[in-house]
């Protein structure tokens, strides 16, 4: 097998003020200790990478997902004969972002509003490595937006309020849509289970990074219910704003693929939408997600910082 020399810098272009970098001339799947040392210094750096003519193997696109960590497998979706681990991404003619559509039989496009990959999993994703193969001529694009910079902006007054509180996150609407027709899996043995058909957990609505220590708002239109402490039509006022704010373009950036692209992005302090402005043309490849943990509140009164498990 072809091994890279090993690195003491990347090539690095930047893709915008607070999100985003592509990296130029390493090969995924060929990679050595240091330059993988040095593409995760690049990932919690820069929150989203992208990579460009890679060629990976189903094995080897798992492999390199497992350098980050254990696994993650879907909750509702099925992943080809032999890879739970891969969750598959494909539109084309028969594909729809309507839900009225989908219900009439349509196939539900990937990933087409914003939000944080399973954030209703108790032990929500570390991060997602989507490798796509075949794109559209135009378009397909997908939007990421910064936590951080999106909390940051924020007054400090605003961001305490916010420290304090916790938001129910639930895949029910968002997996009745899209799985709803498919018969009920038995997910217990990767974790799930078996007797909750959607999954739902309990997080902080302002999220710590466990390896950064950065601040980032943690809330999503995907998966996002309700804040637990607020009433209905506090919540929903509020989670609202929150959406629109983490939304604002000088947070994000548009990430234009092309064939046999890799992105890797880290769920803990992102959200993301893939933009369906392509009916009619393709769009697939797969993704390899990895296992993170359960985040934390941190009680501002302690005597000495500690963490307390939300929920």
């Amino acid at each position: 097998m072809e091994i890279v020399m090993s690195r003491t810098t990347l090539d690095i272009t930047l893709l915008s003020g607070h999100i985003g970098a592509e990296i130029h001339g390493l090969d995924l799947a060929a990679l050595d200790d240091s330059s993988f040392a040095l593409l995760k210094q690049a990932f919690l750096e820069h929150q989203v990478l992208i990579l460009r003519d890679q060629q990976l193997t189903r094995d080897q696109h798992i492999a390199l997902g497992r350098r980050f960590g254990d696994l993650h497998v879907h909750p509702m979706a099925k992943g080809p004969e032999g890879y739970p681990e891969i969750f598959p991404i494909e539109a084309g003619k028969n594909s729809s972002n309507d839900p009225k559509a989908i219900r009439g039989g349509k196939r539900a496009v990937n990933g087409g509003n914003w939000h944080s990959d399973v954030s209703c999993d108790e032990e929500p994703p570390l991060g997602s490595i989507l490798y796509l193969r075949d794109v559209p001529p135009a378009g397909g694009d997908t939007l990421f937006a910064s936590g951080y910079a999106a909390f940051e902006a924020l007054s400090p007054a605003l961001q305490s309020f916010l420290e304090g509180l916790t938001a129910v996150h639930s895949g029910e609407a968002t997996y009745r849509l899209h799985y709803g027709n498919q018969a009920a899996q038995d997910r217990s043995r990767f974790g799930f289970r078996s007797d909750q058909p959607y999954p739902e957990a309990v997080h902080p609505v302002v999220r710590t990074h466990p390896e950064t220590g950065r601040k980032s708002l943690f809330v999503n239109r995907g998966f996002t219910r309700e804040i637990v402490e607020l009433s209905h039509t506090e919540s929903q006022a509020l989670l609202e704003y929150l959406y629109r704010h983490q939304e604002t373009p000088e947070f994000s950036v548009r990430l234009h693929w092309q064939p046999d692209s890799i992105a890797l992005w880290d769920n803990r302090c992102t959200q993301h939408r893939a933009i369906f402005d392509y009916a009619g043309q393709v769009r697939r490849g797969e993704r390899v997600t990895i296992k993170g943990d359960r985040p934390y509140l941190r009680r501002e009164n302690d005597r000495e910082p500690q963490w307390g498990l939300v929920g």
